[in-house]
């Protein structure tokens, strides 16, 4: 077996693995009915981040449907810095399950909160704040690594900023709803890494 065929069968075992965990929190979490309101983030992200990634997740299906069909924006990296995203892409995985597992009905793909929203600061929100973006952005440099693609990098990497950018708001969203609580957390924590110095 080729590396190309089986850095492909790799990322098809990693969405297969996501991918069903992903859409039953999902689903489960929409069970309420409750509309949120995505006008929230802002024109500019609204406008940007969901197609920004949707481009990378094309890109990506496209690497492993027929690799050639991305070859124009491939990079010559060798075999041992894409076992390296391999493994980032483990961890990514690993974390994003425990995510799910932790969040519960919490999750939104938006900065508003749920009605029943609780403050959750277990699991690994005990050691970061976004845990499911810190995951994202493993993800990112995973895919990029493993395809080696600058395409899918930039496009991730484009799409990892918004997600930061849109965190402002969602912080905002956080304090105003939980109040004390939430500055108590966010001076405890780091917002991607575990804070090392100050409050724990």
């Amino acid at each position: 077996m080729n590396e190309d065929l089986l850095f492909r069968w790799i990322l098809v075992v990693g969405i297969a693995i996501v991918l069903p965990i992903g859409l039953y929190h999902r689903i489960k979490s929409q069970a309420s009915g409750e509309k949120l309101d995505r006008r929230q983030e802002g024109f500019f992200l609204l406008a940007t981040l969901r197609p920004i990634a949707l481009l990378k997740m094309l890109g990506i299906i496209a690497w492993v449907i027929n690799p050639e069909m991305m070859a124009w924006s491939s990079v010559g990296i060798p075999d041992w810095l894409r076992w390296i995203g391999v493994s980032i892409g483990a961890l990514a995985v690993a974390l994003i399950i425990w995510v799910f597992r932790t969040i519960g009905n919490n999750i939104t793909d938006t900065v508003v909160t749920r009605k029943e929203h609780t403050l959750v600061t277990s699991g690994p929100y005990g050691y970061v704040r976004h845990p499911f973006y810190l995951a994202f952005g493993m993800a990112m440099v995973a895919d990029s690594l493993l395809t080696a693609n600058w395409y899918i990098a930039l496009s991730g990497g484009l799409a990892f900023i918004l997600i930061l950018i849109r965190t402002k708001k969602e912080e905002e969203n956080l304090v105003a709803r939980f109040g004390e609580d939430y500055r108590g957390y966010k001076e405890s924590t780091g917002m991607l890494f575990p804070r090392i110095y100050g409050p724990r």
